[in-house]
């Protein structure tokens, strides 16, 4: 893994440069700094915790790069350099290794090896951490982004499922296993073996058990809780275990009753009534009730249907518990003026796979995101800014991806919206027809082809089920089977209703009475994902962003190989060649006149102790008297723009100089 940070976004900076006493520079434009660290992720994390000390402003830090790059990785230097590095009272202690363990719980439940990555992070996590007015960490918030429910019932060749099956099976004590009723070979379960895989050379499952029975220890959750907990970590087994036979009339049966009676107990839920909802659905026609027999298809969907949405609830109970853990100053959270906040986004990478599916459309979409984000901030604002103060600029070009991100989220004409309209039109809908309807639809948009679109050697190497996006960084072809089951999402109303009564206190929680009662039809996924990633570009936009943009050398998981058109094609489509052009060419720092006369007018007798003038006229006095060269900087219309870090590391040096005869500033 090798990670490459990007410089921080230009702002208008409202406090001092910050220079610590050390060596190695690493520059943000906004405010120029020295740091020293090991590795990009520790100066990045020392940078944004200075600016948000000395600036008072929010900070966020991104981390993006393909899938297997090293983003979760990242993510965890940075968290382990706040956790150690900040100051500390005596509950904190205790914070700071809850914000580490937080780690190995969420890899557990959420983390699952691919063909790309052993360990890829099959959901988003944008963490905030808290931190009082003397720079100690009060508190925490996780907010994750869609799960990889799929994952739980199938997994492509080669892949596994979620670790904490295997975790468990491995490491599990004998006690434990036999309490769940389950055996330590993971060949048994057959939500295990889809992709013939259960067993990984480079992973330590039983290991990976003690670490997380560890965390789940420090972070607080009671016996009673893990145990509920692992009783659904169980059923979910069992589940996969449970198989149905077909009468002579097309009726399905339960044929394994030593399963789903195991899931019955480990899920607190009767066992009658369990069968009967995976066997029957209910309908309601003209206000009469109704049961109706499912066929083996449908049944087999109901179960998978069943289990995802336990094993997604149950995740998203994880994260509650963990925020709690973490929220010791709860009261204060949203309302402590002197309060500054640092997020971390640590998200799915791109993902190309053999076969790619509506996870993998969701997955890249949020890619897209992410850099129309890194593209407004960091290359068309900066731009910008210097066309707006009059600052002479020869514009860099570079790809602006918001023209895909409007094929796949516009209001009623993108693929998402083509989607949702297609799950929700009545009569006979499917796969193949939401895939005509975008070829009706956008079929004549330069980003986007499809089997009956295509021409020539593109026809013969597309099936008739896929369509292919043309993203910033590649072309991705995606099989539109299963895309409406996977958006519609939905269980039966008798399994909810089942769930509803259920005695495990987790499931009783995730699973409300009023979903039952409440006639109103869920928001589809996809449309779910695309308002969470709306208010997620809110919350990264209100603060100041630095980037850890990962580099992967090479796709076979090999250290020491270094795979040079790989790492272009990264480098091309990132846009880093472009941003390090804008960075070269442009300033360093910039600041209002009024701001930049007022921290440095001491240095220059015919601004101090106050300029009557204008403001352009007064810092033009006092750059001249600091001995500015015509190179090192510019005036605009309302700031100066100075091009070196050493330009201002030297202004401030004598700033600091002139302290002891003119007093605190």
């Amino acid at each position: 893994m090798s990670s490459q940070g990007t410089p921080q976004r230009v702002r208008n900076s409202t406090g001092p440069p910050r220079r610590p006493d050390q060596t190695t520079e690493c520059q943000s434009p906004a405010t120029p700094q020295r740091v020293t660290c090991r590795g990009t992720n520790y100066a990045i994390s020392d940078n944004t915790y200075r600016a948000m000390r000395t600036e008072r402003r929010d900070q966020c830090i991104l981390i993006s790069g393909e899938s297997g790059a090293g983003k979760t990785e990242a993510s965890k230097k940075i968290l382990l350099y706040y956790a150690v590095t900040c100051p500390t009272k005596d509950h904190m202690v205790t914070l700071g290794e809850r914000l580490l363990q937080s780690n190995p719980v969420l890899e557990a439940f959420g983390n699952a090896k691919t063909l790309r990555n052993d360990n890829s992070s099959r959901f988003g996590k944008y963490m905030d951490i808290q931190f009082d007015f003397k720079g100690a960490t009060m508190g925490g918030h996780i907010l994750n982004y869609l799960l990889e429910k799929s994952r739980v019932v199938h997994q492509n060749h080669g892949e596994r499922n979620f670790h904490i099956f295997y975790q468990l099976l491995d490491g599990g004590e004998d006690d434990l296993l036999n309490t769940l009723n389950l055996v330590r070979n993971p060949h048994n379960y057959r939500y295990l073996v889809k992709g013939n895989c259960p067993r990984v050379s480079s992973i330590s499952d039983k290991n990976n058990w003690k670490a997380v029975s560890k965390a789940l220890d420090v972070i607080g959750f009671t016996s009673e809780e893990v145990q509920k907990l692992l009783n659904i970590i169980a059923s979910v087994l069992h589940l996969g275990n449970t198989l149905f036979g077909e009468g002579e009339e097309g009726e399905t049966y339960i044929t394994t009753e030593t399963q789903i009676s195991n899931v019955a107990k480990l899920l607190g839920v009767d066992g009658s009534a369990l069968k009967e909802a995976l066997t029957h659905k209910k309908l309601t026609a003209k206000g009469e009730e109704m049961v109706s027999p499912l066929n083996f298809e449908q049944a087999v969907s109901a179960r998978d249907a069943l289990a995802k949405a336990v094993y997604g609830r149950t995740f998203n109970w994880l994260v509650e518990k963990i925020n709690q853990s973490l929220a010791l100053k709860a009261e204060n959270y949203h309302s402590s003026k002197d309060a500054s906040v640092i997020g971390l986004l640590d998200i799915y990478g791109f993902e190309v796979l053999q076969h790619n599916s509506f996870e993998q459309f969701c997955i890249n979409y949020c890619n897209e995101k992410l850099q129309q984000l890194f593209i407004e901030l960091t290359l068309r604002s900066e731009q910008e800014e210097y066309e707006t103060e009059g600052i002479a600029w020869e514009t860099v070009q570079y790809f602006d991806n918001k023209i895909i991100c409007d094929l796949i989220e516009e209001k009623h004409k993108g693929i998402i919206s083509i989607l949702d309209e297609e799950c929700l039109r009545p009569g006979e809908t499917c796969d193949i027809s939401f895939l005509e309807k975008l070829e009706d639809t956008v079929g004549g948009h330069p980003h986007f082809i499809t089997h009956k679109l295509a021409t020539g050697k593109t026809r013969r190497i597309m099936s008739r089920e896929e369509f292919r996006l043309l993203h910033y960084a590649g072309e991705v072809n995606y099989n539109v089977n299963g895309f409406l089951d996977k958006n519609n999402d939905l269980l039966n109303r008798n399994l909810k209703e089942v769930m509803c009564q259920s005695e495990n206190q987790i499931l009783s929680h995730c699973f409300r009475r009023e979903e039952v009662i409440d006639q109103k039809r869920p928001e589809m996924a996809a449309s779910q994902f695309k308002n969470s990633l709306m208010k997620l570009m809110e919350i990264l936009m209100s603060k100041e962003p630095s980037y850890v943009r990962c580099i992967k050398p090479n796709d076979a998981k090999q250290p020491g190989r270094f795979d040079e058109v790989l790492v272009r094609h990264q480098v091309k489509y990132l846009g880093l060649m472009e941003n390090l052009r804008v960075r070269r060419a442009g300033f360093a720092y910039r600041r209002r006149f009024e701001a930049f006369l007022q921290r440095y007018k001491p240095l220059c007798p015919e601004t101090w102790p106050n300029w009557n003038g204008k403001l352009a006229d007064g810092v033009s006095a006092l750059v001249n008297h600091l001995g500015y060269k015509a190179e090192e900087y510019k005036l605009g219309r309302s700031k100066i723009f100075i091009r070196f870090p050493k330009t201002l590391f030297t202004t401030e040096d004598a700033l600091e100089a002139k302290k002891p005869e003119i007093g605190p500033i």
